[in-house]
């Protein structure tokens, strides 16, 4: 679910213009976001808990080269459920996996193999054999 999907939803619930549905989502948020900076911490009862918490300096390995790197400290929030959400995710019949939105991958200037054994260019010529009859010499 979207931020504009929450909107209409609060907005035909309340009748409300979705125009100030949306200030006023997008103000919870940025209060969210301003007491995490300022304070660390935002509990919303029946909700949840949401913390930052400071990542330590670690090293990891980059799995192309396979060279060690050194990764800063950072800061990362994190969000404990509360009881009423656990309770109701828990009870859920039927587990609904979250619609992923895909990356358009970028146009690769060399050509590469695409399903079925045929070879895409820049310039969309095939190139290989494909599924297709070839036409009669």
């Amino acid at each position: 679910m979207t931020k504009k999907e929450i909107v209409k939803l609060i907005s035909d619930k309340l009748q409300v213009p979705q125009t100030k549905t949306k200030e006023i989502v997008q103000l919870t948020f940025d209060a969210i976001v301003n007491t995490l900076v300022s304070d660390g911490r935002i509990e919303l009862r029946n909700f949840g808990v949401f913390e930052v918490k400071r990542r330590k300096p670690r090293k990891a390995r980059n799995p192309r080269t396979g060279d060690s790197v050194d990764v800063e400290a950072k800061n990362v929030v994190t969000f404990q459920p509360g009881k009423i959400m656990e309770e109701k995710v828990r009870q859920a019949k039927k587990v609904v996996e979250p619609k992923r939105k895909t990356r358009k991958s970028a146009v690769r200037p060399s050509a590469a193999p695409t399903s079925g054994g045929t070879v895409r260019t820049e310039d969309s010529a095939t190139v290989g054999h494909s599924d297709s009859p070839s036409p009669p010499l």
